[in-house]
């Protein structure tokens, strides 16, 4: 029996890295608190996060499988989410230059159904340039990545605000680790390649 595919998130760039997998799949909103809690790690809060996403679309959806990510960009154990808005973003880029961070991104694979439960973490280590205020500000302009972990949207002109990315899923830093994704997915018995 094949099973649904839930991704559950409202993210539009997950929603496209998914695609890429070309099996069929709905999108459903998982509405998950994503504060962290005191004391928690970027790497903890983006694991916990994902499978909270997962868990909570699962629970509407027991026969589907469900794809829950989240993440966080790691500033030397400070965790940065998305910024929302223009002076947040600015705020947040300018700490980051000369920096290198963590993207802790989580995923997590979950069918109540069956019992299946997995969860990865494919961290992504993104060296910034010593950006100047007025390469903050154009880049702010052309993208406006406020609804990015970090200000950072690497698969379009903010690749020319790195240095250097080092990972072992190209995927990871867009938001959805799709390597570990498809593993999960097959053990979890979705049919792909």
């Amino acid at each position: 029996m094949q099973r649904n595919v839930i991704l559950a998130s409202t993210s539009r760039y997950r929603r496209e890295l998914l695609g890429r997998l070309r099996l069929p799949f709905d999108v459903q909103s998982p509405e998950v608190d994503e504060t962290p809690l005191p004391g928690e790690t970027p790497r903890a809060l983006a694991e916990r996060l994902a499978l909270e996403k997962a868990n909570a679309i699962a629970r509407r959806f027991p026969d589907a499988v469900v794809i829950g990510s989240d993440q966080v960009a790691d500033l030397a154990g400070e965790p940065l989410g998305k910024p929302g808005d223009h002076a947040r973003a600015t705020a947040q880029l300018r700490r980051m230059r000369g920096q290198t961070l963590i993207f802790q991104t989580a995923v997590a694979v979950v069918c109540q159904a069956t019992g299946f439960v997995q969860r990865d973490l494919a961290p992504v280590r993104v060296v910034f340039r010593d950006l100047s205020d007025a390469a903050i500000e154009a880049y702010l302009n052309a993208e406006q990545p406020y609804d990015c972990a970090g200000s950072a949207k690497s698969e379009a002109l903010g690749i020319a605000l790195l240095d250097a990315i080092d990972s072992d899923d190209p995927t990871a830093l867009v938001g959805l680790p799709l390597i570990r994704t498809a593993k999960m997915l097959r053990a979890a018995g979705v049919d792909l390649l």
